[in-house]
């Protein structure tokens, strides 16, 4: 990254790494025809990203459509970084 090309691209294992230092992010998913986001609390284990929620339009949704995207960020006065990830949701038994 220079002055010239502010952007760099992150590696899988930065990627990873960078979500590890994060809580929160948004997750997109689809429900009812329609594309929603919401805030969530998150933990990453492995390479693997798990959230918990209660029941209700998330967990049908994800449940019904497993397709999801999912990004999380982080800014100061120097700096800022945005990771976005898509993948498969599923539940897991309790």
């Amino acid at each position: 990254m220079s002055e010239e090309n502010p952007v760099s691209i992150m590696s899988d294992e930065e990627c990873w790494e960078f979500l590890r230092t994060q809580e929160f992010g948004r997750l997109a998913f689809h429900l009812a025809e329609q594309v929603h986001i919401t805030p969530i609390n998150y933990a990453v284990d492995g390479e693997t990203l798990l959230f918990r929620t209660a029941e209700g339009s998330k967990l049908l949704a994800v449940v019904m459509n497993p397709d999801i995207a999912f990004e999380a960020d982080q800014y100061d006065e120097d700096s800022a970084a945005s990771v976005i990830i898509r993948g498969t949701a599923r539940q897991l038994d309790e």
